[in-house]
């Protein structure tokens, strides 16, 4: 446990409970839903111990805003792209095939303190923290948390849904130009969005499709299970694609292509956007190469 901050309580004028006294006393703490949440979770502590929020101050009484956790991430060195940062969150370009955080070693939470400045904020995280989770397998935009403010207030916006998110993909098949789709997992409602950018001809697949995606909610794998649902898996799926879905050493062609939301902090709007991963053009670029080849030899016998 890591002592924060703390407070000596030198003279009660009419009588209060611990949630009333502490709200507004410590800056990392500037709501009184913080205040409660702190309490019940034991991060706000009286004379050492754990308390209730409705216990009576006194005087001499001393509260303590402590770190629970006191760890550090371990030091796995890996450059990131920062596409966006300042003393309040930042935005990287996750690399594919490596988890977001976890048990693991190779973890982007465990690269993030190597990449990122130390915050100057009185409610500064001790380190950096992911705000979401992309698959392992998938690329692209990553909000990361620099202060305790800015990690509550994006929580809020992904859970009210205010932050919209677009992704890439290259599926197999020919894709209707756009459409939505609405179809549960585990039981609980999903929706996507979804709009087709071009398809190309390919003697691997017959088709495939470059594809814009929206998802409305964040179910686990929705993106993955929607399009295989939908009968067109994306490229290198090895858990919901169909045989010959997967290429030898490219990985999943899903990208997290572009962010829309509002500074955690200062309120103004805000987006991100990153170009394709090379990996993109160059596959459909082979492969409308080979099918041309492919083509004129046929025309030419």
């Amino acid at each position: 446990m890591l002592i924060i901050n703390s407070h000596i309580v030198k003279e009660i004028i009419e009588p209060v409970r611990f949630c009333d006294y502490c709200n507004g006393l410590f800056k990392q703490l500037p709501s009184r839903a913080g205040v409660k949440k702190a309490i019940k979770k034991g991060e706000l502590i009286l004379n050492g111990l754990q308390v209730e929020s409705g216990r009576w101050i006194k005087e001499n009484d001393k509260i303590e805003y402590v770190d629970l956790e006191n760890r550090m991430p371990k030091d796995y060195h890996l450059e990131l792209e920062v596409v966006f940062e300042d003393d309040y969150f930042a935005v990287i370009n996750k690399p594919a095939g490596i988890v977001v955080s976890g048990n693991q070693f190779k973890t982007i939470e465990n690269c993030l303190h190597g990449n990122l400045k130390k915050s100057k904020q009185i409610d500064a995280l001790k380190y950096p923290k992911p705000v979401h989770r992309l698959d392992a397998p998938t690329s692209g935009l990553l909000l990361i948390a620099k202060t305790k403010n800015a990690h509550i207030n994006l929580g809020r916006q992904f859970e009210n849904k205010t932050i919209q998110k677009k992704y890439a993909a290259i599926v197999q098949g020919v894709i209707k130009e756009e459409g939505v789709i609405n179809k549960k997992i585990n039981g609980q409602k999903a929706f996507t969005k979804f709009k087709k950018i071009k398809t190309i001809s390919s003697l691997r697949n017959k088709y495939l499709s470059l594809v814009e995606l929206s998802p409305e909610t964040g179910r686990t794998h929705q993106l993955r299970i929607h399009l295989s649902e939908l009968g067109h898996p994306i490229v290198g799926d090895v858990l919901y694609g169909k045989k010959g879905n997967t290429l030898l050493h490219k990985g999943l062609f899903l990208v997290a292509i572009s962010l829309e939301l509002k500074h955690p902090v200062l309120g103004n709007e805000l987006e991100f956007k990153i170009d394709l991963p090379n990996k993109f053009d160059t596959y459909l670029e082979r492969e409308t190469l080979r099918w041309n080849k492919f083509k004129t030899k046929n025309n030419n016998s």
